[in-house]
């Protein structure tokens, strides 16, 4: 009898123990690190989609997530500036800008996207840069990636004179625009170029800015978009920061290697629509580097616009303790 109630102890105490054990190794909600991410619509939000989704669930790695999508660049520094958001996904050269006009308030994590800007025409004239000459293009991202890359491929081909660019506030301008134009031309990034494609079966990409780039600087690399944070962030919070790199890069891979999915994700958050995601995410350049790779490339990229136009980069080619 005595031997039967010790063993009835014995199991009763192991049950308490082991029902006890997640309660205690549980998250507790001081545990988490809450994060707030802002993105532009288009390439730069497309590599966050899988993450997003992830998030819906719970915090990831620690990180409990907060996303918001926005049109327009110049949103995206009062966001920054204010402390309303703790990373976010912007223009390359617009990082530098904020970077210098802060006094380094910033610091870069990843280049997250490389070339996606290309001429399409509503017709069949433009097969060259030099072809642009004498036309409008229309465009959008001015005081970013896209006026700086466009404008220095145009001086280094001789052009800066004879081409003309009507700015737009968002690219769905642009394509609206070039719709609206028999003969128009537009700087598009994708996914926009697809937009425009399938509302349009007479508009073609007439040029990719990745070629003409390499053309005029072979040593560098056109780069659209990049991660950054702000600094106070980064270092009170130097593991999140460190998983949430983590968690991007494999929200990247997914974008690039299931795109069916991806695409869904994309629709879902009203990033673009699903149908124009299939179709766009393979030419949207969606990456994650990361290190001294990061440095490399962003550094030899910001050097090509400082030395064409200083103000493209806040007038300052940033520090090393711009990158993270």
């Amino acid at each position: 009898m005595l031997k039967r109630f010790i063993v009835l102890l014995f199991s009763l105490l192991l049950c308490m123990s082991l029902c006890a054990q997640p309660a205690s190794e549980a998250v507790s909600s001081t545990d988490v690190t809450d994060v707030r991410i802002a993105a532009l619509k288009g390439p730069t939000a497309m590599g966050l989609v899988k993450l997003m989704d992830d998030s819906e669930a719970g915090p990831v790695d620690g990180n409990s997530y907060e996303f918001s999508i926005v049109a327009s660049p110049a949103e995206m520094t009062p966001l920054l500036v204010k402390g309303e958001v703790d990373i976010a996904a912007l223009p390359a050269n617009l990082a530098s800008v904020i970077y210098n006009n802060t006094d380094g308030a910033i610091q870069v994590l990843a280049v997250n996207t490389l070339g996606v800007l290309y001429i399409v025409e509503n017709g069949d004239s433009v097969h060259s840069i030099q072809d642009l000459a004498g036309k409008t293009i229309y465009a959008s991202g001015k005081g970013s990636t896209p006026e700086y890359s466009l404008n220095f491929i145009l001086e280094e081909a001789g052009l800066a004179d004879s081409v003309s660019v009507e700015w737009k506030t968002e690219h769905a301008e642009c394509v609206a625009a070039l719709l609206n134009d028999s003969e128009g031309v537009a700087l598009l990034p994708q996914p926009f170029v697809t937009t425009a494609m399938m509302q349009n079966a007479d508009i073609r990409v007439a040029i990719d800015l990745n070629d003409a780039w390499d053309e005029v600087s072979p040593d560098s690399s056109l780069i659209t978009g990049v991660i950054v944070a702000r600094r106070t962030f980064v270092e009170e919070n130097r593991e999140a920061v460190d998983a949430f790199l983590s968690s991007y890069k494999a929200s990247t891979d997914y974008a690039n290697t299931q795109t069916d999915e991806a695409a869904s994700l994309v629709g879902k958050y009203g990033i673009v629509p699903e149908a124009v995601a299939k179709k766009a995410l393979p030419e949207c350049n969606i990456v994650c580097v990361t290190g001294a790779e990061l440095k490399n490339d962003l550094f030899r990229y910001l050097e090509v616009l400082y030395a064409a136009n200083p103000a493209s980069v806040g007038n300052a080619l940033p520090g090393e303790d711009f990158y993270y």
